[in-house]
């Protein structure tokens, strides 16, 4: 019976030593937020430096320069009415993801969880969520934001060299109709925006955003509607102003 007794002891020791070692051994959790390539996170503000005359101010009806519209995209463009849009509830229709990161604004960034990342603009008091994954939105009618699918993308490194840097890609479908520009341009419901989200740095430590946009909808474009925007980051939210979504 005294013999057992040790026998037992070093049975436990080995088994606590093997399930430590296999604790030890075990790979972390990958999550979207953990292998982030760059940091999006803080508050961003526009800086208009393209296309100031239909960003900062409502183009007059009937100006569609710089969007390669279709026919049918510029019947429905002059036949524009900011006040009916108003009355039918629908004042937020320029505020879609299509055209929401070319209004000036001030975006919050910050991850809801560890596979969505949410974007907060200031200007129209919008959110878009971008899901990375498994995680998909929960489907339901179509919305200004849509659904929104994000994954990171690396630079292929030299041989032997590990990747330094990376772009966040998000594409985002299903779409409630709106406007490219507030002047009516329209979008669909099949139109499909694709970003590339790209961070730097200058030589005095300001950072910034360069955010690339391509927008495919075969009813109202004639090609691929692609842009380019800037957003400086800023220390804090001192100038966070949230204001409503406006037809005019």
């Amino acid at each position: 019976m005294k013999s057992a007794i040790p026998l037992l002891l070093l049975s436990l020791l080995v088994t606590a030593a093997a399930g430590a070692q296999g604790r030890a051994t075990q790979a972390p959790v990958s999550t979207a937020r953990a292998d982030a390539p760059i940091d999006l996170t803080g508050y961003w503000v526009s800086v208009v430096t393209q296309d100031w005359r239909w960003r900062m101010v409502t183009p007059a009806k009937g100006d569609y320069a710089s969007i390669p519209i279709t026919l049918e995209a510029k019947k429905a463009g002059d036949n524009w009415d900011p006040a009916r849009d108003e009355a039918a509830g629908e004042q937020c229709k320029s505020y879609g993801a299509p055209a929401l990161m070319a209004v000036p604004t001030r975006l919050r960034i910050s991850w809801q969880d560890a596979s969505t990342l949410k974007v907060e603009t200031d200007a129209g008091t919008q959110t878009r969520l971008f899901y990375f994954g498994d995680k998909r939105p929960q489907r339901g009618a179509p919305t200004w934001q849509g659904d929104s699918v994000a994954q990171w993308e690396r630079p292929r490194a030299a041989r032997g060299a590990a990747a330094k840097g990376g772009s966040l890609k998000v594409v985002t479908s299903r779409l409630r109709p709106g406007y490219l520009r507030k002047n009516g341009v329209p979008y669909g419901t099949d139109a499909v925006l694709t970003e590339y989200w790209d961070v730097s740095a200058d030589p005095n430590g300001d950072q910034w955003i360069t955010l690339t946009s391509t927008v495919q909808d075969d009813r109202y474009l004639r090609e691929p509607w692609v842009t380019a925007l800037n957003f400086k980051k800023e220390r804090d939210g001192a100038k966070w102003d949230p204001t409503p979504c406006s037809a005019r």
